[in-house]
Order: C-alpha cells, then structure tokens, then sequence
C-alpha cells in the first residue's frame, strides 16, 4: 500500500514519518526544489516556536533531540517599551515552561532528511500537485500543501456542501533583521521571544542560533502604504522602536526588498474525501500569535497516526480524524485571533501583570483546579485546545473578579479565590 503525501514543507515530511515508521510505502511531492541541495526560500518567513505539542509528536518518530539541536530556548516574552526600557515576563513557573526557537529552514530540513532516510520513501521535488494529478491517484492521499492547498481547492470545487471561510486580518508583516554582533554574539538576551508592543501594532523578535535574530514588524496595512522612502522608516522606527531600530544597520534596505505577508485563517469542512484527507495548513490555517500553528499541525500527524491500524479503512480513519480534530482547530485558531490583542496591547498593561501573577499563584495552590490558558495551550498537549478555551474563558472570568480592587497578589482573597473556583 502506497499513502500519497502532498507537500514538503514542516507537516508533510513529519506525516511521512510516521508512516514509514508504520511500515508503509510513501509518495512525498513537493512543488518547491529540494532545499537540501538548492538554495530556496522556506516558505512563510516567521520564525518557529516549537512548544509541547509539537515536541510530543517529534519525540514519538524520535526527531526530538534533532530538533533541539537547532532550537534555542525562550523562557519568557521580553517586553520592550517606547522608551527602550525592558521587563520580563515568564511563559510559566515551572522550569521546564520553555519554548523553543527555530529557523523555519533549518526545521524544514531536519524534517526532510529523516523522511529521505526512510528506505519506503520517495520524495519527488519540483513538482506541482493538479487536481489532475489527484484524479488520477486511486490510493490513500493526504493534503498537507499548505493554506492555498490545491488539494483544498479540489474539494471545494467537487464535494457538495462543502463549508470553506478565510478571513484576513487588516494586518500585514514585514521581516527584518538584527545580525550578530562582532563577535558572532546575541545583541539582545537570547533566551526570550522580543516584543515591542504599541497598542495598534508590534515588533518581535526571535533569536537564531547564529546569534542573530529574525524580526517581524506586524503593521495595518494602510500603514505601510505611508512608508515609501528609507527615510519615513528609519524615522518611525527611531520613533517608536528606538532601542531596536540602531541594531539593524541594514533596516531600510530589508523593509523594501522583502514582502510584506497577509495573515490568514482558513475554517474548512469535512476536511475529508473519501481516500483523501486534509491536515496542517490546509485544513486550518492560523495567525501565528500563539505560536501554535506549525505545533498544531505536528499534532495532527500525532492523531492521525494513532488512528492508522494495520490493514486500515482509509475512508474511516480519515472520517474518525476529521470528527476528533475539528473542534480543536476552530478552538486554537479563534485564540490564535485573541492573542494578536495580547501581544501587541494587552502585554503593557499593568492589570495583565497582575492576572498572570494571580494566576500563577492559583495555579501553585490549586493545580487540580487552575492552569493558566497559556499554559494549557503550549505545556499541556494532554488538555484538547477546545478544553482549553472552554477553561481559559471561565478562568477569565475569575482573575477579572479576583483582581479587580487588589494591587498585588499578596492582597488576593483566597477565601474568595477558592469559592470561585469550586
């Protein structure tokens, strides 16, 4: 039995992974050259966080430790304001409540080179996937091609009822660049994901580990538009960045060589065909202000693949997974949404401080009862995303209550505390 994998980008190479490592013969297309071998861009340029969930699955085909070895820890977000002063906020309290950062490249191929060192599989690169090429393919196809998926398009055009949305933020991102320093060194504490938050947009940055670090300015785009020569960007990065903009002495000349992205959601169903199945991008494509969405489509090949017996009913395993998964991708891509609001705004006020302190302090308490939803989403791949809104919109109420007249957690009601959490 040959399984179809379309697509060679992070999910497509992991997926078939887990499939040789099941026993089975696998196809693998990718419409890019071999990244291995030539020099191409690796698609979407954001740099990776690699969380729990991501790492779990990784660490069931055993490409963990490959992975750690290119990845750098962040410990928690660094937040920088308009005057260049810094605060720290930690992700989690316990030690192991890191994420890890990655060059989106360098995972790629890490990724690639376990799926070529499987003997039962075969990579065919250069290659655009038609939805004539999918006629024609009588065995087990699964989509993993990305959030303009041809495999999607096909489904669209031929499965009756099916329920397709995109939404695009009134966002765009540019990628810029902070280099090493003279001596091959970080310019900024590495072991933290960099936010310059201004309320209506934001700076970030993540750091490689060639030491230097991957920035990404999120911008509406009638904002954009007003920055048309070199000098209106060094004078609004000066403006509002000033502890960033001296670091990228090659600043206006990356603003204007590279594009500036558009941030999608995609909202599909079923995500399945009969022998054809959708996963990762393809079947929910999300913002990536919750760092969840390369994790979540690792997970999906996790979910898939427990799902996959022997001698499998193809249709049925691809119909169980679809039914298991839906709620979960709607769930993460909603806090995915919610998040952009967190980052760029929420980060600077000091009542946020403060709830995540509380929450912390519930959670030390009470672990049984209270896990912050960060926490849940990125530490917890136990706890489902949908379980983890549902939880994480109680528990909001609860912190709004807890904090409302208290300057400190050493003020906390924990009698109260304790009967809203009953």
């Amino acid at each position: 039995m040959t399984v179809h994998v379309v697509g060679g980008g992070l999910v497509g190479p992991l997926m078939a992974v887990y499939l040789a490592q099941k026993g089975f013969d696998v196809e693998l297309y990718e419409r890019r050259p071999d990244m291995r071998r030539v020099d191409v861009p690796a698609g979407r340029s954001i740099n990776l966080a690699v969380t729990a969930r991501g790492l779990k699955a990784l660490q069931e085909v055993g490409l963990r430790d490959a992975v750690m070895k290119i990845s750098i820890p962040m410990k928690g977000r660094m937040i920088h304001d308009a005057e260049g002063k810094t605060s720290f906020l930690a992700y989690g309290q316990k030690e192991d409540e890191v994420i890890y950062a990655a060059s989106r490249e360098l995972l790629n191929k890490v990724l690639l080179e376990a799926a070529g060192a499987c003997k039962n599989v075969k990579m065919t690169f250069g290659k655009t996937f038609t939805t004539d090429d999918l006629g024609k393919i009588k065995e087990p196809v699964i989509a993993a091609d990305g959030a303009w998926s041809v495999v999607r398009k096909h489904m669209l055009e031929n499965v009756r009822n099916f329920d397709y949305a995109q939404s695009f933020q009134t966002y765009g991102y540019k990628e810029l660049h902070i280099p090493p320093d003279e001596r091959g060194g970080f310019r900024m504490e590495k072991n933290a994901l960099h936010i310059w938050p201004r309320n209506q947009y934001m700076l970030i940055a993540l750091p490689n580990t060639d030491g230097s670090f991957t920035v990404t300015l999120f911008y509406p785009y009638d904002g954009f538009e007003k920055l048309k020569t070199p000098e209106d960007v060094l004078a609004f990065f000066k403006r509002d960045f000033p502890d960033a903009a001296p670091l990228m002495p090659a600043l206006a000349e990356d603003f204007f060589a590279n594009p500036t992205g558009a941030l999608v959601t995609v909202k599909c169903a079923p995500w399945n065909d009969g022998n054809r199945v959708l996963i990762g991008d393809a079947a929910h494509a999300i913002v990536p202000f919750f760092a969840q969405g390369m994790n979540s489509g690792f997970e999906d090949c996790a979910l898939l693949n427990s799902l996959i017996g022997e001698k499998p009913d193809w249709a049925k395993v691809f119909d169980d997974f679809s039914l298991k998964r839906k709620a979960d991708a709607d769930a993460i891509a909603d806090m995915a949404v919610e998040n952009f609001h967190e980052m760029r705004a929420g980060v600077t006020d000091p009542k946020f401080a403060l709830k995540k302190q509380v929450g912390f302090a519930l959670e030390q308490r009470w672990p049984e009862k209270f896990i912050p939803r960060y926490s849940m989403v990125i530490f917890h791949p136990e706890i489902p995303y949908a379980e983890a809104k549902r939880r994480g919109s109680a528990q909001g109420e609860i912190l709004e209550k807890l904090c409302a007249n208290i300057n400190a957690p050493e003020e906390l009601d924990w009698k109260e505390a304790e009967r809203l959490l009953a």
